[in-house]
């Protein structure tokens, strides 16, 4: 009755089954990896951020570039503010509320700039009535601290094309977006201010891209589910086949076919009462 398992038909089917079932497994628990490796570094990156709010401050040179270990450190640099390139970087949300980021460019020693978000304010960047409340930076040779951050890029959160801003407004805060705002070349990372002046209030940093239960870890989740739901689906249609078959070979044994004896005599059968109902009364007498 399992003859049919050796057929190449069956051979093919078999094989087929024999390695999707593990392809799906080890996907699923790949996916599955990733998603508990984003768990990790999630509170990884809570520890690390619950740590630089203690660790000791340490000059901008000293952390750069920026990683997931060094974003969110402390850091401190020394110069002074480019109160001629201001900028305001519109639609920042904090607290709940939506308002604006005041950027200003500090010259350090080194002769790079350092972009550093002074603080944030409720209102739109638009509204002169809500600029007007944004303190002038401080003049002279200047020390600040804050918070590193890494280079803003289009997807990140908040940030926005800088092409359709008018003038004195940033989309993102990224060396690429200031290089053809200010004459000097710019950090390839910002720093959030921990004090903010008059009614600025300061920002707090974010987490470092890829650290966090984003929207990419959920996916990971899913797709976990996913690839279980295919080996079990590759499981499901293999029986199914395998009891269609030994039906039909069951069947085959009992001469059960549509093309078998049994199927002819009844089908003859069935024409011959067919013709007696049928059959005329003339015809009979």
């Amino acid at each position: 009755m399992y003859r049919f398992l050796l057929t190449p038909r069956w051979w093919v089917i078999n094989v087929f089954t024999v390695l999707a079932i593990p392809v799906c497994l080890f996907m699923g628990s790949w996916q599955l990896s990733r998603f508990e490796t984003r768990i990790d570094t999630h509170e990884q990156q809570q520890d690390d951020a619950a740590g630089a709010e203690r660790a000791a401050v340490k000059p901008l040179g000293d952390l750069l570039p920026v990683t997931t270990e060094t974003s969110g450190r402390r850091a401190t640099a020394t110069g002074r503010y480019d109160t001629e390139h201001q900028l305001l970087v519109p639609d920042r949300r904090l607290g709940g509320r939506t308002g604006f980021y005041v950027l200003t460019l500090l010259r350090t020693d080194e002769g790079k700039a350092l972009p550093v978000v002074r603080g944030w304010l409720p209102g739109d960047a638009d509204s002169k009535a809500d600029t007007a409340k944004v303190p002038a930076p401080p003049s002279g040779r200047v020390t600040v601290t804050g918070a590193l951050q890494a280079t803003e890029h289009e997807g990140s959160g908040g940030s926005a094309a800088s092409g359709a801003l008018p003038r004195g407004q940033l989309g993102m805060i990224s060396d690429a977006s200031l290089v053809n705002l200010v004459p000097y070349t710019v950090y390839d990372a910002w720093i959030t201010s921990s004090q903010a002046p008059g009614a600025l209030r300061p920002v707090p940093p974010v987490v470092a891209e890829g650290t966090g239960l984003d929207l990419k870890a959920f996916q990971n989740l899913g797709y976990t589910g996913e690839w279980f739901v295919f080996a079990g689906f590759v499981v499901f249609m293999w029986f199914r086949l395998f009891r269609r078959e030994v039906e039909a070979a069951r069947d085959l044994a009992l001469g059960l076919t549509p093309d078998g004896p049994a199927a002819s005599e009844d089908s003859d059968s069935a024409d011959s009462d067919d013709a007696e109902r049928n059959r005329s009364p003339s015809a009979t007498a």
